[in-house]
């Protein structure tokens, strides 16, 4: 039957799917399963079923080939209604990823065996949708409500010791599941969770798991309509169930957030592929070094200790040292006060953190990452020992956010050696890891970068080497015109209000106040000398900072921050107004939206000219970036491709307005204005057109 191969043994009709390489629903798998159940369910020789996705695999989900697209019909509930219409007893042998439809089918099955490298889940969330082919309906039915609402919601995926604990599986197979589905099929009863109740379930647990899926959702409407859903199955029959599924599912898969997520979905698969790479292999990395054991360099340290690596954590003094190895517990001792940890694996995880000040230990590492003072010289002294020390061939990277990594290179023997690995604090949290190329990195240099990106579970983004890369740059142009719109007018809170509203977790000026307004200085500081004179230079937050306002960690920054709560400060309103009348400016106001129409204006204006000059490869590699990175709101699919859902005309109107108050620096990209004028988008442009 094509991608679906029936072989009998005895009484027992073992069906598998093989379509490789991860048994995706593609048509003619779904085509295929519906044909071979309607003839084993005629076949009076079989008396049971097993179904199959053959050695470390099941069924992975949809068919990334056919996503984009028209679906086609028969659609998986038909799969589904044809699997339920057979009398005999269907197990389900699931020794991989069976996620997605892929679960879908699992439940539709009586009984359910694992191998130990089971993955399963529902995981239609995360792409803006809600399980359409009766996920919504069977798994509460096994698992009850309130684990139901958490699992959909949160897309989440679990290991087979996990899924057997909450009798998603029937048993885990000590050997191979599908001899034991085989050994057990001929016995197993017909058990269609189509008729089974809802299991009675604790008020509370069911109220909590809602609030906690709400406060999630990230404005994706598929969270409340999968409460919605799965709520609605207690006290409901399963066919009405079905079809409140359905119909929420179909209205959702044309919806914008559900665009923006598979939009994401897909760029994720295109950021690791990197031009120029050929056939390179990663080097092999296992202990890794890094130095400077402050926050960033503590915080990168755990995540290549969650990660299993091996590491050695050097700063310059044993005090120094000593502090380190303090910051490292306090992370831990977190996550073990929150139940995220165990003592154990807390216990184990130190234990793969060895830290000192012996500088010569980082012989023995394959990969060292440098974790200091964003301070050139700082940088540089430090490279100069790494090249004296480090074994030939291993791998030099730096953290720097914003320093030219060719530079940094240079005082080093071996250019080729090193790659930037910018991560985002906190780093053992933060998803994005920002991999800066420099002139001379080797390929199996970047390839390694990427390879560890993977194994870290970080989302990585290639840059180029240009101040800033791609985040910061531009980050640095969305704060200066949040800055500009200040003076223009609008309070800092007004400002936060529009991007939450918008989406973001956080506005602009409270995430300043939360990382440091010296930080921001700082830079400011750096660059002062190559500013362009022409360019406008906002004085309020240098005000800020020689007033001792740096933040929370002062007590107040753009806000004040009595007992630790956020509030409007009188004495920022009247330095801003000092400052606007010291300029001759009139304030005016701004609505919500035209604030945020102005910020994603500049976002992807700056994106624009990062495309141009090849610091980033794809427009969805920036939208990666910022979704991961800056908390732009997933279900906007990013600053590039909201532009394009903005219109490109819009943004080029906006980005006029900008210009003739920013000055330089904030002129309309000249990519921008091609795009706009030809009427393409930066997604056309992504794919070659």
């Amino acid at each position: 039957m094509g991608p679906v191969r029936v072989r009998q043994e005895g009484a027992v009709a073992v069906v598998t799917v093989d379509f490789p390489p991860v048994n995706a629903l593609s048509t003619a798998v779904r085509q295929a399963l519906i044909a071979v159940f309607r003839d084993v369910a005629d076949d009076e020789s079989v008396a049971a079923v097993v179904l199959s996705g053959g050695p470390s695999r099941f069924i992975a989900g949809a068919d990334l080939r056919e996503m984009a697209g028209l679906p086609a019909p028969p659609f998986l509930p038909e799969v589904i209604e044809a699997m339920e219409r057979c009398d005999k007893p269907v197990v389900a042998a699931i020794a991989g990823a069976a996620l997605g439809g892929g679960c879908e089918i699992a439940l539709a099955c009586d009984a359910r065996i694992g191998g130990a490298s089971v993955l399963i889940g529902l995981t239609e969330t995360r792409l803006g949708l809600i399980p359409g082919a009766g996920g919504t309906q069977r798994l509460p039915r096994l698992v009850g409500i309130a684990r139901a609402v958490e699992m959909i919601c949160a897309g989440r995926i679990l290991t087979a010791r996990e899924a057997c604990a909450i009798g998603l599986l029937d048993a885990v197979a000590e050997g191979d599941p599908l001899a034991e589905a085989i050994a057990r099929a001929p016995g197993t009863v017909k058990r269609r969770l189509s008729r089974v109740v809802v299991p009675p379930g604790e008020e509370k647990e069911e109220v909590a798991a809602i609030a906690v899926a709400r406060r999630k959702a990230g404005g994706v409407p598929a969270i409340e309509e999968a409460i919605r859903v799965v709520t609605a199955t207690r006290g409901q029959d399963f066919a009405v169930g079905l079809a409140m599924e359905r119909a929420a599912f179909l209205a959702l898969r044309e919806s914008v957030e559900a665009a923006a997520l598979l939009h994401l979905f897909f760029a994720e698969r295109e950021a690791t592929k990197i031009p120029g790479l050929g056939d390179a292999r990663p080097r092999p990395v296992g202990t890794v070094g890094v130095v400077g054991a402050g926050t960033m360099g503590a915080a990168i340290a755990v995540a290549h200790a969650d990660a299993g690596f091996p590491v050695l954590l050097v700063e310059r003094d044993e005090a120094a040292a000593a502090a380190g190895l303090e910051r490292v517990r306090d992370i831990y001792a977190r996550q073990v006060g929150s139940g995220r940890l165990t003592d154990g694996a807390m216990a184990e995880r130190l234990g793969r953190i060895a830290v000192g000040a012996d500088w010569s230990r980082l012989r023995d590492a394959d990969l060292v990452i440098e974790a200091a003072f964003e301070d050139m010289d700082v940088k540089s002294e430090i490279f100069r020992r790494l090249d004296a020390v480090a074994r030939p061939g291993a791998i030099l990277a730096s953290n720097t956010s914003y320093l030219d990594l060719d530079a940094i290179a240079a005082v080093t023997a071996r250019p080729e050696d090193v790659v930037g690995l910018h991560f985002f604090a906190p780093a053992n949290v933060m998803k994005l890891l920002e991999v800066v190329r420099g002139a001379r990195t080797a390929p199996d240099v970047l390839r390694s970068a990427l390879t560890l990106a993977r194994k870290l579970g970080k989302q990585p983004v290639v840059a180029g080497n240009e101040d800033g890369f791609i985040g910061n740059r531009l980050y640095a142009a969305y704060r200066r015109h949040a800055e500009y719109l200040v003076e223009e007018g609008a309070a800092p809170a007004e400002i936060d209000a529009a991007l939450e509203e918008y989406g973001f977790a956080m506005g602009i000026f409270a995430v300043s106040d939360m990382s440091g307004l010296d930080i921001a200085r700082a830079m400011r500081q750096r660059r002062a000398a190559t500013r362009d004179p022409r360019e406008r230079y906002v004085t309020i937050p240098d005000l800020l900072c020689e007033a001792g306002r740096l933040g929370r960690k002062t007590g107040g920054g753009w806000y004040r921050y009595a007992d630790g709560v956020k509030a409007e400060d009188p004495a920022v309103t009247a330095l801003i107004a000092g400052e606007r009348a010291r300029r001759g400016i009139v304030p005016r106001r701004f609505t919500p939206e035209a604030i945020q129409r102005r910020l994603l204006a500049v976002l992807a204006n700056e994106g624009a000219k990062a495309i141009a000059g090849g610091i980033a490869l794809r427009a969805s590699d920036i939208d990666l970036a910022f979704v991961n990175g800056y908390g732009f709101p997933r279900a906007r699919g990013g600053p590039m491709w909201a532009a394009d859902r903005m219109g490109l005309t819009a943004v080029l109107g906006e980005m006029e307005q900008a210009y003739a108050t920013g000055g330089a620096g904030s002129e309309p990209a000249p990519l921008l204005i091609e795009l706009a004028r030809s009427g393409r988008t930066f997604s056309s442009l992504d794919r070659g057109e």
